[in-house]
C-alpha cells in the first residue's frame, strides 16, 4: 500500500514540473515588434468584424439574464488576440520613436476621424500614449477578462 501512495506522490511531483502555457498565439515577446504583432492581428481579424464582436461582448456583459450566442472558443480566441493587440500597442508606446507625420495640414473630414482628434489621427503614437497614461496594461487585461467572463454567462 505504501508503494502505491509513493508512486502517486512521485507522479504528482513529476506533473508539477510540466507546465502548460496558455499563451495566445499573438503573444508579445522580445523577438517581435509591436508593429509585427499588429500586422498579425489584422491578418487574422477584420476591422469591422472585430469592432462588432467587441461591441457585442460589451453589450452582453452588461445585460442581465442573457449571454452571447457565439461559440465560446471563438470568443476566447478573440479575447487572446485583443490581449495581443493591447500588448502590441504597449510595445509601440514603449519604443517611443518618431512617426512619419503628414506635413500637409489639409482639413480631415470628421467622418474619417471617428473618435480620434486630428492630432491623434496624424500621429497614432499619441493614442497609445494617452491610453496607457490612463490605464496600465494589467488594468486592460483585467477589464478584457471581466467583460468576456460576464458576456459568456448569466449572472
Amino acid at each position: 500500500m505504501f508503494m502505491f501512495f509513493y508512486y502517486i506522490y512521485k507522479k504528482i511531483q513529476s506533473m508539477k514540473k510540466i507546465k502548460t502555457h496558455f499563451n495566445p498565439r499573438f503573444r508579445a515577446d522580445k523577438k517581435r515588434s509591436g508593429l509585427q504583432l499588429m500586422e498579425t492581428f489584422f491578418q487574422f481579424n477584420e476591422l469591422d468584424v472585430s469592432k462588432e464582436r467587441l461591441s457585442n461582448i460589451m453589450n452582453y456583459a452588461v445585460k442581465r439574464n442573457s449571454w452571447i450566442n457565439e461559440d465560446p472558443a471563438e470568443i476566447f480566441e478573440f479575447y487572446q488576440s485583443m490581449r495581443s493587440l493591447i500588448r502590441a500597442g504597449y510595445l509601440i508606446m514603449l519604443k517611443d520613436r518618431k512617426w512619419a507625420i503628414d506635413t500637409q495640414q489639409e482639413k480631415i473630414s470628421p467622418w474619417v476621424l471617428g473618435l480620434l482628434s486630428e492630432k491623434e489621427y496624424r500621429n497614432p503614437l499619441l493614442v497609445f500614449k494617452n491610453a496607457f497614461r490612463e490605464y496600465t496594461l494589467k488594468e486592460f487585461d483585467y477589464f478584457m477578462s471581466g467583460i468576456v467572463y460576464f458576456s459568456m454567462g448569466v449572472y
